[in-house]
């Protein structure tokens, strides 16, 4: 329901921007409140009065982790099988070998989601590898990139430096 605009014209991106910057900060264990500051003591008022939203943390992601996990613009999806996603929940990086399906145009570094078959999504990362690259390897062992790319490969899809599981 939330949109993009400021409907009182006092600030910019409206609800929307707001409620990315909660996402954000509840990743990074920050508490985060949505008040007026038109008034003295804004954070006091709104507890005092009940009046506002506060975020509180959900986890505490280190914030590169937390912006990864937040409202970043996603530019594609790697779709993984069960095998790749129980690998994901355990800290590994995605390998090619468990992807089944590249989805959208995007370049290396570009944020994708990365989905289960059943289209959960289960992680946010950086590719390191672009959508075209991603379509050739996907469901292919580490051993054979460098014949299918004609460069020696990277050594993942998406390392797990580079991810947040959601």
């Amino acid at each position: 329901m939330a949109t993009g605009g400021s409907s009182s014209g006092m600030g910019s991106g409206g609800m929307t921007s707001k409620l990315q910057a909660a996402e954000i900060a509840e990743r990074a264990g920050i508490a985060l409140a949505i008040a007026s500051g038109l008034h003295d003591a804004p954070i006091s008022r709104a507890t005092a009065q009940a009046i506002g939203t506060l975020f509180l943390p959900r986890r505490k992601d280190a914030g590169r982790k937390a912006w990864l996990g937040g409202r970043l613009r996603l530019k594609g999806a790697l779709v993984i099988d069960a095998g790749a996603a129980r690998a994901l929940g355990k800290g590994s990086s995605l390998l090619a070998a468990g992807v089944i399906r590249v989805e959208g145009e995007f370049q290396r570094g570009d944020a994708v989601a990365i989905r289960s078959d059943a289209g959960e999504t289960l992680a946010h990362g950086l590719a390191e590898y672009d959508a075209l690259e991603c379509a050739r390897l996907m469901g292919t062992s580490s051993a054979e990139h460098a014949a299918l790319l004609g460069y020696a490969p990277r050594s993942a899809v998406v390392h797990r430096d580079q991810m947040v599981v959601l």
